[in-house]
């Protein structure tokens, strides 16, 4: 059972910047398709980043120049760098796993880290 733990929530003020962490376990036999979603209150759920096991990213038009994404060279940790935020970028955010092994996919989430900007 995979288990995804973020951390690096927190406040910061418009134009800021903070670091959201993943890290989680992982098996050599699977591959794992690694995003960011985040959900504001009265809005749905939306993906804001994805880091595919090939390396390859996308980000929403939404952040796409003001967050980065990275990992660690043991592939086990995923960062989001999240750069000039802004109020709109409030939100619970999650971080999912899409873990591929063999025929069978799994969707993993975290618990969840609040990002405050004002």
């Amino acid at each position: 059972q995979v288990q995804l733990v973020e951390s690096g929530g927190g406040s910061a003020q418009a134009g800021g910047s903070l670091r959201l962490s993943c890290t989680g376990t992982k098996y050599n036999y699977c591959s794992y398709d690694m995003s960011w979603y985040r959900e504001a209150p009265g809005k749905e759920r939306e993906e804001v980043a994805r880091l595919d096991d090939d390396g390859s990213t996308e980000y929403a038009d939404s952040v796409q120049g003001r967050f980065t994404l990275s990992e660690d060279n043991n592939k086990k940790t995923m960062y989001l760098q999240m750069d000039n935020l802004k109020p709109e970028d409030t939100a619970m955010y999650y971080c999912m796993a899409v873990e591929i092994c063999g025929i069978d996919r799994y969707n993993h989430w975290g618990q969840g880290t609040q990002v405050t900007v004002s």
